[in-house]
């Protein structure tokens, strides 16, 4: 991390039911300031007048009375990756500049769960992902209340673990008992709170 921040910031990635939310939890209880990246990108489907109007301009079948139906964009951005980049394009300068907003005003630790590599891909933050091996992800997603055919199609289109690991500084294997993952998250956090 950057000596200019005076608090720690960290990214947190990971796939679908690697368990990124609980690991997050555990941050928040230690004081952190925890985001969503994807709530942040609901907020500007939502709010932001400039990238409703696009997302409408480009897919106006997706809007119902002014709101974007954020179902009938996934069914078609999920299946066309040059959609998907269109999209992109129209809500990650929003996305980004909304986080760094967050960073700079927070005078907490901050972390930050993102579903993509790329958000704020440029930085000085320290990057941990969460994994764990594929069935145990599948599982625990169909356990939530998902389709066991949709998350399979989800995973297809995200980063294998080996991916995020790469991208990563540090890596939190999450495909064990969470009492054993909860004392790697504990460690990490005193980690950078003592070199914060």
């Amino acid at each position: 991390m950057s000596d200019a921040m005076d608090h720690p910031v960290i990214l947190l990635g990971g796939g679908i039911g690697a368990g990124k939310s609980r690991v997050a939890s555990v941050f928040a209880e230690r004081g952190f300031e925890v985001t969503e990246a994807d709530k942040v990108g609901h907020d500007v489907l939502r709010t932001n007048t400039n990238a409703v109007a696009a997302v409408a301009d480009a897919w106006p079948e997706t809007v119902d009375d002014g709101v974007i139906d954020r179902a009938a964009l996934a069914r078609i951005v999920f299946s066309d990756p040059d959609a998907l980049a269109t999209l992109e394009a129209i809500t990650h300068p929003v996305i980004s500049q909304t986080l760094l907003e967050r960073i700079e005003t927070s005078s907490e630790p901050v972390l930050i769960e993102v579903p993509l590599m790329k958000v704020l891909a440029q930085g000085p933050y320290l990057r941990v992902a969460v994994v764990a091996d594929a069935q145990t992800r599948e599982d625990r997603a169909v356990a939530r209340g998902s389709q066991r055919d949709d998350v399979r199609r989800r995973m297809g289109h995200q980063p294998s673990d080996a991916e995020w690991t790469a991208w990563s500084d540090r890596s939190i294997d999450n495909s064990q008992e969470w009492d054993h993952t909860e004392v790697r998250v504990h460690a990490l956090i005193d980690e950078v709170l003592d070199n914060g």
